[in-house]
């Protein structure tokens, strides 16, 4: 297991649009949920021990946020063929197990991990009503094996200042941690091998 830090995307980026195949079928796409008073966008996968700790929890974050006009999304950006456990088939039985009530989207070709220069599993982004990035990094200070309570302290700080009109302070964010990305062969970008 190879673990690395979010790539901190620079907060005020645009959202960049997506439209993406959903475990549950059907695609769903950025611009369907224009309207939304917030947006979190999520990078995780189905076998990765970071996100594994948090899964409940990220369910019930979504569920919760979404109740108070927030858009939310998880995207799998991993090399299905080589991590089968990873593959849109176990993505609609992860939705299920987990309780995801948000859309799960495959990102086969890797592209949309690229557009937000997502590095690892989980990854999270908050945007504000504008789709402007108010928010990257970690869900909270938990991580496998730290013995602290996962309790999504830091995006529940992001999400209601966004939903506060409130301005984000960039000197409290601290980047995510996790797995990294599982690139395709010769798709890895080169933000990335930077930051390794």
């Amino acid at each position: 297991m190879v673990a690395v830090n979010s790539t901190m995307l620079p907060l005020g980026t645009p959202a960049p649009e997506f439209s993406l195949p959903d475990a549950r079928g059907g695609t769903v796409s950025l611009s369907q949920y224009d309207g939304s008073r917030a947006f979190l966008i999520m990078f995780i996968c189905n076998h990765c021990p970071y996100v594994l700790h948090l899964r409940r929890d990220i369910a019930r974050l979504g569920r919760e946020y979404q109740e108070r006009g927030v858009a939310v999304f998880a995207i799998s950006s991993n090399d299905a063929q080589k991590y089968p456990a990873d593959s849109p088939e176990k993505m609609k039985l992860e939705t299920e197990e987990a309780g995801y009530a948000f859309p799960y989207l495959y990102d086969e070709t890797q592209a949309v991990a690229k557009a937000y220069r997502a590095a690892c599993t989980p990854d999270f982004y908050v945007f504000d009503e504008h789709r402007l990035l108010a928010y990257r990094g970690q869900f909270d200070e938990a991580r496998p094996g730290n013995q602290v309570s996962v309790t999504g302290s830091d995006i529940r700080a992001a999400l209601d200042s966004v939903l506060d009109g409130e301005r984000i302070i960039e000197d409290v964010q601290k980047p995510s941690i996790g797995c990294n990305i599982k690139w395709k062969p010769g798709n890895e970008p080169d933000y990335f091998a930077a930051s390794i």
